[in-house]
């Protein structure tokens, strides 16, 4: 037996996961391992999840499911093997809400968390925002709970899974709402101001191929307790449209402006379908948003070198948070994510070209996608870098979780 990510592109050295089915088991296996890594959803590019060769890999899929709740505090416990589109429904049920989903609702929330993955929005953190608490296991198999209150919180979600086994986490809730997504095509290259853009709804993409100026798909997501602002760029869909060209938008959730429960919106697919096939790769390069118009027009200078090799690029953008190792760490952010073809050899010259081309606006790669940006560059670009080491050094001197891709990209796992 292989195991392998979503996209068939890593397969793991360990012959099959370890599905501890409770959490006196989890420790039990984890105490007695001297390597541990974590495969969530599998929707990671690169070899964040490896365990090296004698390492275990854990998927917690077997877990009891607990979601605990709680309509007072608007907050929800959710275990670590959760997948969002399950999370939403349970409190949605309760008349509460995420304020933010990634466009897949598929992947799991430990996971998306612990590598800053996101949705959109100019007033949208992270994912990783809404969390208030985190519960490791740790080397030795014992529990530790990191809350906002404590001083190493800004260490402890976006972790890349180097500081122990997330086992729950709780997250800020808020009353339940409704979006309508409003699409149109063909908005031109100028004439327009990025900011404005942005800001035009609760959450906006734009799909662009690169082969001609402009962008072929602009995706609004309104909250209807908030107000419609007019779009006069680009003309409105005539047809659903999926942001892969050829792909079938009957897996896309409902457009044409019909309102519906937040989960079954602000995701671009619906969790019933698989959003594709996995045959494609995926980069993303997050940068300071006051550097958008320009790296945009950096990335138009590339875009013969970039296009033959993709199936769309989608702009986001990403309001700054506190999370050390988040790619939106203290800067308001715009998102830039490729979809490849699946043909590794043939998307590494783009993914560098796009590197040189965005390397004037300090990028910080999406931790689970494919890139090949330099370790020493990304350590610069981290401030809190230090802190993180400190913070591994205390819950894992040995380094038990710091695998190879954790300790090249970060300098190792210990002080």
């Amino acid at each position: 037996m292989t195991v392998t990510n979503w996209a068939g592109n890593i397969t793991y050295s360990a012959a099959e996961p370890y599905r501890p089915r409770s959490l006196e088991e989890l420790r039990a296996l984890v105490a007695g391992a001297a390597a541990v890594r974590v495969l969530g959803s599998g929707h990671s590019f690169n070899e964040i999840a490896e365990p090296g060769a004698g390492g275990v890999l854990l998927s917690l899929d077997a877990l009891p499911a607990g979601t605990d709740v709680d309509t007072a505090a608007r907050t929800v416990r959710v275990g670590g093997g959760m997948r969002y589109a399950e999370l939403a429904r349970r409190v949605h049920a309760h008349g509460l809400a995420l304020p933010n989903m990634a466009s897949l609702p598929h992947i799991s929330v430990a996971g998306s968390v612990a590598t800053g993955t996101h949705g959109s929005g100019v007033g949208n953190g992270p994912l990783g925002d809404a969390v208030r608490e985190v519960e490791l296991v740790t080397a030795d198999g014992s529990t530790v709970v990191i809350g906002r209150d404590d001083a190493r919180f800004g260490g402890a979600v976006t972790s890349l899974g180097a500081l122990g086994v997330v086992t729950a986490l709780t997250l800020d809730l808020e009353p339940a709402y409704e979006v309508e997504q409003h699409l149109f095509t063909e908005l031109p290259a100028d004439g327009w101001d990025f900011e404005t853009v942005a800001a035009a709804a609760y959450s906006v993409s734009l799909f662009t191929d690169w082969r001609d100026p402009g962008f072929r798909q602009v995706w609004l997501k309104r909250r209807t307790d908030q107000p419609l602002t007019a779009f006069p760029w680009a003309v409105p869909a005539k047809v659903a449209l999926h942001p892969v060209p050829g792909m079938p938008a009957g897996n896309c959730t409902e457009q044409f402006g019909v309102p519906g429960p937040w989960h079954e919106r602000l995701p671009h697919f619906r969790a019933e379908f698989t959003p594709s096939s996995g045959a494609e790769l995926q980069s993303e390069y997050l940068l300071p948003r006051r550097h958008a118009e320009r790296a945009l027009r950096a990335l138009h200078e590339v875009r013969e070198a970039v296009a033959p090799v993709l199936q769309t690029c989608e702009v986001r953008t990403v309001a700054g948070d506190r999370q050390w190792l988040s790619p939106s760490y203290g800067r308001d952010t715009v998102a830039v994510h490729f979809t490849w073809i699946e043909d590794t050899a043939s998307v590494l010259p783009a993914v560098r070209r796009v590197e040189e081309a965005l390397e004037p606006f300090e990028p910080r790669p999406h931790w689970g996608k494919v890139f090949t940006t330099p370790a020493e560059v990304l350590r610069e670009r981290y401030p809190r870098l230090g802190d993180f080491r400190r913070l591994v050094a205390e819950l894992d001197p040995a380094g038990k979780f710091t695998n190879a891709f954790v300790r090249r990209v970060l300098g190792g796992g210990g002080a």
